[in-house]
């Protein structure tokens, strides 16, 4: 009798490794729910006293934030920042201390423009744009084309490609990998733009600003597009930058000639909860591995990664310091230098506006640059834990003309850093097969 027991069964092991798998995932988020809930408190706290009002969280049910400036029902405010759940909101334990309604605040104590929190850094690279005109604009790099030949000078027009980098990211994503390796003929026929995204690298990070898709497109127009009077353009993007770029070609459908979307973020819209569906398909809560542990941990706790932003971000340069010591190197790797670049509000307020708001919309661009048809590449690694596979497949029945490159072996980073070369190379053949 006992014999036949399946005491060494691989289901019955794999049953109890699930199940103490979701009990410790439970207890561990749950504890995540509360610290977030009494940091919450903390923060409003601390706010008050140094700034002279508490900073707006989205703590809040939705409903009392439409009482911000921010009225309308497609405003591109994620859903996500508002119905996370948390049993102790829920409980409503974070009332405690709420003496008068979160308002969208722009100025600070004494009436000027607020352009810093206490909890953001402050040193000379972070702030460099507020020195520049009250009407800020992106920070870009623009590789020009090599002017080899009396028509390059007499103004030919040559092809443009525009960059957009991903979360926690900035132009040198671009300017310090695939660009180096472009051959001449690209060098000589394209002029290359790389952008460091609102709130990200060198652009401003304003704390007046919801960073929604129309939000980062309507920089990019007013910075890049306009300003080098943008005719026609190809665009490149990674992650969540991928977003942004579909946004801005279902503006300028006629304009685009190609898109290229490294490990696009891509979360089917149907249903309400579309934004909801895509924060648990992209940022699910789980323990392992480590980059999904972080992804949830930072998409789901707004004060607990505001603490890490503290820790981290604003004494980056002690970091760097350290880091620089260990390693006996006078220059960190840019990937290093670019995690810090950001605000929390404005990494935080992009995330979820941007790859799970974008949710309710991505869809509809597809259509509009299906129907117009636009070429679309997307190049995706079979290893990314990050993004599923599945999105790939998802993205394939909404855009059926979208050509799929699946790298094998690759992560949500090593589908561009190992292969530059093989990626530059591949970008030629789509920009020529595109014209």
């Amino acid at each position: 009798m006992f014999l036949s027991l399946p005491v060494s069964s691989p289901k019955w092991l794999s049953f109890c490794t699930a199940l103490l798998n979701s009990i410790l995932c439970c207890v561990v988020f749950l504890i995540f729910d509360l610290l977030d809930a009494v940091f919450c408190v903390i923060y409003r706290y601390l706010d008050e006293r140094i700034e002279g009002e508490p900073s707006p969280c989205c703590c809040s049910h939705r409903a009392r934030q439409k009482k911000m400036n921010v009225t309308d029902d497609d405003d591109g405010v994620s859903d996500s920042l508002y119905e996370r759940k948390n049993i102790f909101r829920e409980m409503g334990f974070l009332q405690f201390g709420r003496k008068r309604e979160d308002s969208n605040r722009k100025y600070g104590r004494d009436g000027e423009k607020s352009v810093k929190s206490w909890s953001d850094c402050g040193c000379e690279s972070c702030l460099s744009w507020v020195n520049d005109e009250s009407d800020y604009k992106l920070h870009f790099v623009v590789k020009e084309p090599l002017m080899a030949s009396d028509e390059n000078l007499s103004g030919s027009p040559f092809e443009n490609v525009i960059f957009l980098h991903g979360f926690l990211c900035s132009s040198s994503f671009w300017t310090q990998t695939v660009f180096q390796y472009f051959p001449d003929e690209v060098n000589h026929e394209y002029r290359l733009i790389a952008i460091d995204l609102l709130g990200f690298g060198k652009s401003p990070k304003p704390r007046d600003c919801l960073y929604t898709l129309k939000d980062h497109v309507e920089m990019i127009e007013k910075s890049v597009v306009h300003p080098l009077q943008l005719s026609s353009f190809h665009l490149v993007a990674h992650s969540m930058g991928c977003i942004i770029a579909l946004a801005l070609a279902a503006k300028y459908p006629e304009c685009v000639k190609s898109i290229t979307l490294v490990a696009p973020p891509y979360s089917s819209s149907e249903g309400n909860d579309a934004c909801i569906n895509a924060l648990s398909k992209l940022a699910g809560k789980k323990l392992w591995s480590p980059l999904s542990f972080g992804s949830s941990f930072m998409s789901w706790y707004e004060h607990l990664g505001r603490t890490v932003c503290l820790v981290y971000c604003r004494n980056h340069r002690i970091w760097e310091s350290i880091l620089q010591f260990i390693t006996c190197k006078r220059n960190l790797h840019f990937l290093t230098i670019d995690l810090t670049r950001h605000t929390h509000h404005s990494a935080w307020s992009s995330m979820h506006n941007v790859i799970c708001g974008g949710a309710k919309f991505v869809d509809s661009y597809l259509s509009i640059l299906t129907r117009v048809g636009v070429k679309i590449t997307v190049i995706q690694g079979d290893k990314d834990q990050v993004v599923p596979m599945k999105c790939c497949s998802n993205f394939k029945l909404k855009a059926p003309n979208a050509q799929i490159n699946v790298i094998p072996n690759a992560d949500h980073g090593t589908v561009l850093f190992g292969r530059e070369k093989e990626f530059a190379s591949s970008l030629e053949h789509i920009w020529a097969s595109s014209c």
